[in-house]
């Protein structure tokens, strides 16, 4: 799903670690999803559930040994454990909003911490390897109903230009959305109250931003945007991020394809 020149990469990682613009203004990152599905593993988790480390736990597990063009991993961190005692820095209620909606596609009104949609469509038995394994091997086996290609251009130190393009292969009565992940990886917490008080916690493929819906329209959409790290945090590494694309039926909550540009590896 990447194509990157090793030697060029390293000096553009050293580049953005550090800071220096020169390099990292003439380095593209490219990624393009596969001609069968992919599977986007949505995680919804807090840093203020006490059963939400071990989930967190494996989905950093699952992206380090997963192939990338297989499955794509993301944690989004809700917010309503936030008045029980340790506000999740990373929560966002957008997180929160988007686990309902997944959930009542199927006619559930119940959602909670951890969570896990495999392609849209919940998995309450992820732990299960053989469940994971059946769920995500499903979605590869299929043929895919749409085509995404990333590109992300540093323009200045910490600043990319991001330019996204999703078209159907073929024609739908339904309508589709696309949306963008910035996720980060190797992030730590110590935690000082509630459930997880005295515990330092690990975190990877949180999402740091979140883009979207982006309508389809005729089939297709191109998105572009600005990607300036400092706006979502000053702590954000520039060597441990990357993008996530995905495209949606908006009728059935179905994700159809699903494409990754890691820029940490």
């Amino acid at each position: 799903m990447q194509i990157l020149n090793n030697v060029t990469k390293k000096l553009a990682l050293t580049a953005l670690a550090l800071g220096i613009s020169s390099i990292a203004q003439a380095q593209d990152y490219m990624a393009q999803s596969p001609a069968y599905r992919v599977a986007l593993v949505e995680l919804y988790s807090s840093e203020g559930c006490n059963s939400c480390p071990p989930a967190d736990q494996w989905l950093s597990r699952l992206g380090a040994q997963a192939k990338a063009d297989k499955v794509v991993p993301l944690a989004l961190h809700v917010d309503y454990w936030d008045n029980l005692g340790w506000k999740d820095r990373f929560g966002d209620h957008r997180f929160t909003a988007r686990q309902q909606e997944l959930a009542a596609f199927t006619k559930n009104r119940v959602v909670y911490t951890p969570e896990i949609f495999v392609g849209g469509r919940e998995l309450r038995h992820w732990n299960v390897k053989n469940d994971f394994d059946a769920a995500a091997g499903k979605i590869a086996e299929q043929p895919s109903p749409a085509d995404i290609a990333i590109k992300l251009s540093g323009t200045a130190a910490r600043t990319f230009d991001l330019s996204t393009k999703v078209k159907l292969r073929q024609p739908s009565g339904d309508g589709h959305n696309a949306y963008i992940a910035v996720y980060e990886n190797q992030l730590v917490s110590n935690v000082a109250a509630g459930e997880n008080g005295g515990v330092t916690l690990h975190h990877d493929y949180v999402v740091r931003r979140w883009l979207g819906p982006f309508a389809l329209k005729d089939g297709a959409v191109q998105i572009n945007e600005k990607i300036a790290l400092d706006s979502i945090g000053k702590d954000v590494r520039a060597d441990r991020f990357g993008i996530v694309a995905f495209v949606q039926n908006a009728s059935s909550g179905e994700v159809l394809q699903v494409a990754r540009l890691a820029v940490d590896h």
